[in-house]
């Protein structure tokens, strides 16, 4: 990691907020259409001036759920990248400065974890952006790891996506580092998960060279043999859905792994 490179970087990444901000300030997007595009116009032209490579296998859906591991906060800057849509995140996060102004105006659906009927309240939000005809995009895991495995799936919002009758899409997605990076690797330096703290792991993330990130997308949506009263079934059968890409993906066995305690979800 170059500290040079991150201070550079870090200029060059203000930079887009500042640009990207001003923007949204003067414009303010009313419709969720012009909002996800919005978010989309400066996810992909901030990875593209930081040098992040994004290549995706199959079609991002035009509707419907998305699901997808989850590994860091650059999961949705660059699925945003690849298309317009809107995310699933916690509640918490719209209380943080700038990104949580940033996470309200472009139409994020905010969902309080851990709280009883959550993902009930959290349907209208589903709903409104399902009739925009926009992907809606969330981490069932509910947390980050270090791309060892996958966590348990939760059936909370799932299981309200399916009963509004969502097609729901498995997606996976994995990084890689050029070996020029030295002792850095994906699993500490661009996963983010554990007990790290934010603002320094962008920092070291911004001095990396030739991050890569490759997206697959199923086929086809999932096909639920799991009834709608059946939550936690349905929650395995996505768990597995997206299990078989990483497999295609990476050649690995998936390995379920237990919980694990994050500063960060979305």
């Amino acid at each position: 990691m170059s500290v040079f490179r991150s201070v550079a970087r870090s200029v060059q990444l203000a930079g887009y907020f500042v640009r990207y901000g001003a923007e949204l300030v003067t414009r303010r997007p009313k419709t969720r259409d012009a909002r996800a595009d919005w978010l989309h116009r400066f996810a992909a032209s901030a990875l593209e001036g930081l040098g992040i490579e994004i290549s995706a296998n199959g079609r991002f859906p035009e509707r419907g759920a998305v699901i997808s591991n989850h590994l860091s906060y650059l999961d949705i800057i660059v699925l945003a990248a690849l298309h317009p849509c809107v995310f699933v995140s916690k509640e918490e996060v719209a209380t943080y400065p700038i990104l949580g102004w940033i996470t309200i105006m472009v139409g994020t659906v905010l969902v309080a974890r851990g709280h009883g009927g959550s993902a009930l309240k959290a349907r209208a939000g589903l709903e409104a952006a399902f009739h925009a005809e926009l992907p809606v995009v969330f981490f069932p895991e509910g947390t980050t790891s270090d791309g060892s495995g996958m966590l348990k799936f939760h059936s909370g919002l799932l299981s309200q996506v399916r009963a509004v009758g969502a097609e729901v899409t498995a997606a996976h997605i994995c990084y890689r580092l050029d070996e020029e990076n030295g002792d850095a690797s994906v699993g500490e330096d661009v996963c983010y998960w554990g007990d790290a703290v934010l603002v320094p792991h962008i920092f070291r993330l911004l001095g990396l060279r030739g991050i890569q990130a490759e997206v697959r997308f199923a086929e086809q949506p999932i096909i639920f043999s799991a009834g709608l009263e059946e939550r936690k079934r349905a929650a395995q059968e996505a768990w597995v859905a997206v299990a078989e890409l990483t497999r295609s993906q990476t050649g690995t066995e998936v390995v379920p792994i237990s919980d694990s305690t994050n500063l960060y979800m979305a």
